[in-house]
C-alpha cells in the first residue's frame, strides 16, 4: 500500500502544476484526510522551490492556531529537502468552481448564504492577523455536494505582518487580485474583501469582472478601470447584491467595506429586504448568526461559539395562542425569543411578557430534566423560538457552556432583582 508518512493513500483527488492532494486514511486518528504534497521536481534547489516551500510553511504554521468552523484544519506538516507536505481535514463537496459557469449558477438564496460564511471567517482569520491573499472559487470547499456549509483552504500565499508584503510579492491568482495587490503595493484585509467581491460577481454572472487574453492587460484593467455592475450581464440579479459587489471592488480601499462585519451585515439585510427566503419555517444560516450577535445574551460569545448556537439550536415559528411550556410538565430544553412575544402565566395570572432576546425555561437545565415547569408560556402573535435541548448544549465547546451559564446567572440575578423592587413597591 502506498504511503504518504504514516498516511495510507486511497486516491488523487487533484493534481496542479506545483503540488497533488491526494485523499489518505490516518491509522492513528482513525479519519480521512487530505494531503497537498509538492511534485518531487519542486524540491529541487531553485528560486522557485524556495518560494513553494515558503508557501507550504505558510499553511503549515497555522496547524493549530486557525479554529474556526468555516476554516480548513491543518493537523500536520512535513517540510524536508526529499518531501513536503501538510495535512489536512477532508473536505468532500468539492469546490465552487463548477458553479463559475453561466450554465450552472447558484440561486441567490444559496450565494449569500455562502458568502456571508466567508465572509465571517475571514473577519476571523484577520482577527488573528492572517490575510488570506488568494480567494477564488478553488479555494472555498462546500463540506457536502448541494450544500452551503463551505470551509476556505489555502493559505499558503496569506501574510501574518504587513512587513511580509514585499517578500512574498506576486503571490496570487491575479483574475481575483485587487488593484494594490497587482500594484505590489501593502496589504490589508481589504485585499480579501476584494477578492471576496470579484468571487460573488463571478459566481453571480458566470464570467469574471475583467476578462483578457494577457495578463499585462489584466492587471492595467485591474488598476485602472471599472467592471460593468453584475445586473448589465444578467438583469434578474437584484439591486442589494449588485450594490454589495460593486461597493467590495472599490478600487481604492477607502471605499470598500471598513470592515468584515459591514459586509456580512449587508448581505444579512438582503435576504431580509429582498425575502430571497422562501421557506418562513427555517431562516438562512446568516439571518441566524446575525440575530443571536445583535442580542445581549449572547455579547461575550464570540463569532464560532456564535456558529456553535446556529447549529445545535432549533428554530421554530409558533402562531398565536400557543402553549409553548405548559406549567407542571418536566422538560429539558430553554428557548430565546428571536422575533414576536409571549406572556409568562401562573394559574392563569400574567406575571411577565418577554420579547425578543429573553431566554425562558432554563431553569429546567439546571434540574436534569427532572423539575417541573414553575409557569406556562404562551404566545401572544405570530412569534419565532431558538430551542436548545439540554444533549445538545452537553455537546457544545466548554467555553460555549461557560458563556451560556454565566448568561443565565445574569439572567437571575436581574429577575431577582426586578422581583425585589416590586415586592419593595407594595
Amino acid at each position: 500500500m502506498e504511503r504518504i508518512g504514516k498516511y495510507e493513500v486511497r486516491k488523487l483527488l487533484g493534481e496542479g502544476a506545483t503540488s497533488s492532494v491526494y485523499l489518505c486514511f490516518d491509522p492513528f486518528s482513525q479519519q480521512e484526510v487530505a494531503i497537498k504534497r509538492l511534485h518531487p521536481e519542486m524540491l529541487r534547489a531553485t528560486d522557485h522551490t524556495t518560494l513553494y516551500h515558503h508557501m507550504l510553511l505558510n499553511e503549515a504554521s497555522l496547524a493549530g492556531k486557525l479554529h474556526h468552523p468555516h476554516i480548513v484544519r491543518i493537523l500536520d506538516a512535513v517540510i524536508e529537502d526529499r518531501d513536503a507536505y501538510v495535512v489536512m481535514e477532508y473536505v468532500p463537496g468539492g469546490t465552487l468552481e463548477p458553479f463559475t459557469r453561466p450554465d450552472n449558477l447558484l440561486s441567490f438564496e444559496r450565494l449569500v448564504e455562502i458568502i456571508f460564511k466567508c465572509t465571517r471567517a475571514l473577519d476571523y482569520a484577520s482577527l488573528q492577523g492572517v490575510t488570506h491573499r488568494d480567494i477564488k472559487p478553488a479555494n472555498v470547499l462546500l463540506t457536502a455536494p448541494g450544500g452551503q456549509d463551505i470551509k476556505i483552504s489555502d493559505f499558503g500565499a496569506a501574510i501574518f505582518t504587513a512587513s511580509e508584503t514585499t517578500r512574498l510579492s506576486g503571490l496570487g491568482s491575479p483574475a481575483y487580485m485587487s488593484p494594490e495587490q497587482v500594484r505590489e503595493e501593502p496589504l490589508d484585509h481589504r485585499t480579501d474583501i476584494y477578492s471576496l467581491g470579484v468571487l460573488m460577481y463571478q459566481l453571480l454572472t458566470g464570467r469574471l469582472p475583467f476578462e483578457c487574453s494577457s495578463k499585462v492587460s489584466l492587471v492595467y484593467q485591474i488598476a485602472h478601470e471599472t467592471p460593468p455592475p453584475p445586473s448589465s450581464l444578467r438583469p434578474e440579479i437584484p439591486p442589494e447584491l449588485d450594490a454589495i459587489v460593486t461597493r467590495a471592488m472599490q478600487r481604492e480601499p477607502a471605499g470598500r467595506y471598513a470592515t468584515w462585519r459591514d459586509f456580512s451585515h449587508d448581505l444579512a439585510a438582503a435576504y431580509r429586504n429582498r425575502a430571497l427566503v422562501a421557506d418562513r419555517q427555517a431562516p438562512p444560516d446568516s439571518e441566524k448568526f446575525e440575530r443571536l450577535r445583535a442580542f445581549r445574551f449572547f455579547r461575550e460569545f464570540n463569532d464560532v461559539e456564535i456558529w456553535e448556537v446556529v447549529r445545535l439550536a432549533e428554530w421554530h415559528l409558533i402562531p398565536p395562542d400557543t402553549v409553548v411550556m405548559k406549567e407542571g410538565e418536566p422538560g429539558n430544553y430553554f428557548c430565546f425569543v428571536v422575533e414576536g412575544e409571549l406572556r409568562i402565566v401562573k394559574q392563569k395570572h400574567l406575571l411577565n411578557v418577554l420579547s425578543p432576546g429573553d431566554c425562558f425555561g432554563e431553569m429546567a437545565l439546571f434540574s436534569a430534566g427532572r423539575g417541573a415547569r414553575t409557569a406556562s408560556v404562551e404566545t401572544t402573535r405570530e412569534t419565532r423560538i431558538l430551542t436548545i435541548r439540554a444533549p445538545a448544549l452537553l455537546r457544545a465547546s466548554s467555553l460555549c457552556q461557560m458563556h451560556f451559564y454565566k448568561g443565565f446567572l445574569e439572567v437571575l440575578a436581574s429577575r431577582l432583582s426586578l422581583a425585589n423592587s416590586r415586592i419593595a413597591s407594595i
